[in-house]
């Protein structure tokens, strides 16, 4: 049983994820390529320098991919391990990171969106451990700073400041408006001092032209890719049948598993806020929106009763991305 075997908290689970990473991103590895950036897209200030040291040698950048998913799927499972919110210990997220990122074939390379996930995942680790302290002044100023460095590598994941000034109000014991200062200071204050450097050097006009065309530039890789609308049809199946098991498992959980996954659903919303709001928004967000929903599926096969059909609903999820590997 495959599920039986993935869903362990069997250390040696670690070591596996990173060969299925491998596995998924093999045929890439052999026959790599660039993204399509469109203009100003490589321009985002953190990213640039990033960019320009792996030039435009394609395997690098598929390379490049495969070192950050596995980076990520590491840090996904590290949040969980801390915070608890799937009660039952799991190395099952980072597996199935892996995996529902492997199935989006298209961005199996070079992309500022990785960068901004590892931010976004870091900002999430800090602002969950505010839960129930009072005055947690230094962990809010940090969320909204680490958050503020990751939109420095993707500008869109700017989008993401109001799902954690809302969540201030699920995660704290008393609620004021010291929080929310805080979090919006610390947020600016990577913006000011990068701002004010560029102000300085006289490239101040022409880095605010890139953060438009970040956000103004129409795009979409969706159109003609049937393959993709079909993959995302079983994640939307996948999703709505585990936000229908969380509710119908809410009374029973822990107050803190309830506010954690409440936060989720807040980023889970705002990425979708984003596709239709933000023009230069694309498959890219597919790669954010892939984080609560590992934790929101993880949840489903770990507490599903039936071991037949989680096996089954698993086996057909991983068949899928294998087929995208070829079509997707």
């Amino acid at each position: 049983m495959i599920l039986q075997r993935l869903k362990s908290n069997d250390s040696f689970n670690l070591l596996i994820f990173p060969v299925i990473a491998l596995a998924f991103w093999l045929k890439d590895l052999l026959e790599p390529y660039l993204y399509s950036y469109f203009s100003g897209e490589t321009e985002n200030i953190f990213y640039t320098p990033l960019f320009r040291l792996v030039g435009e040698q394609p395997f690098w950048h598929v390379l490049v991919s495969l070192v950050m998913v596995i980076i990520l799927g590491f840090v996904m499972q590290l949040v969980n391990d801390r915070y608890l919110f799937i009660r039952i210990r799991t190395k099952l997220p980072a597996i199935l990171f892996v995996i529902i990122i492997a199935g989006f074939t298209k961005i199996h390379t070079l992309h500022p969106v990785y960068f901004a996930a590892l931010f976004l995942l870091f900002s999430i680790f800090r602002f969950f451990s505010i839960f129930e302290k009072s005055k947690p002044y230094s962990a809010v100023f940090d969320t909204g700073l680490l958050l503020a460095v990751g939109s420095l590598f993707y500008f869109n994941l700017i989008i993401f400041l109001p799902a954690f000034l809302l969540s201030i109000i699920i995660l704290t014991r008393e609620i004021s408006w010291r929080e929310y200062v805080i979090m919006i200071l610390g947020f600016l204050f990577p913006f000011v001092f990068v701002f004010s450097y560029f102000f300085y050097v006289g490239e101040f006009t022409e880095k605010i032209d890139i953060f438009l065309e970040n956000i103004l530039t129409p795009v979409s890789h969706f159109r003609t890719n049937y393959a993709l609308h079909g993959y995302l049809t079983v994640l939307i199946l996948l999703t709505l049948f585990g936000s229908i098991t969380l509710l119908q498992q809410y009374d029973t959980k822990k107050v803190s598993s309830r506010k954690y996954f409440s936060v989720f659903f807040l980023i889970f919303i705002f990425s979708l806020i984003s596709f239709a709001f933000i023009p230069a928004t694309s498959q890219e967000m597919l790669v954010i929106n892939a984080i609560p929903v590992t934790y929101l599926v993880s949840n489903i096969f770990v507490f599903m009763k039936s071991r037949f059909w989680s096996e089954l609903l698993f086996s057909l999820l991983l068949a899928i991305v294998i087929i995208m590997q070829f079509f997707g």
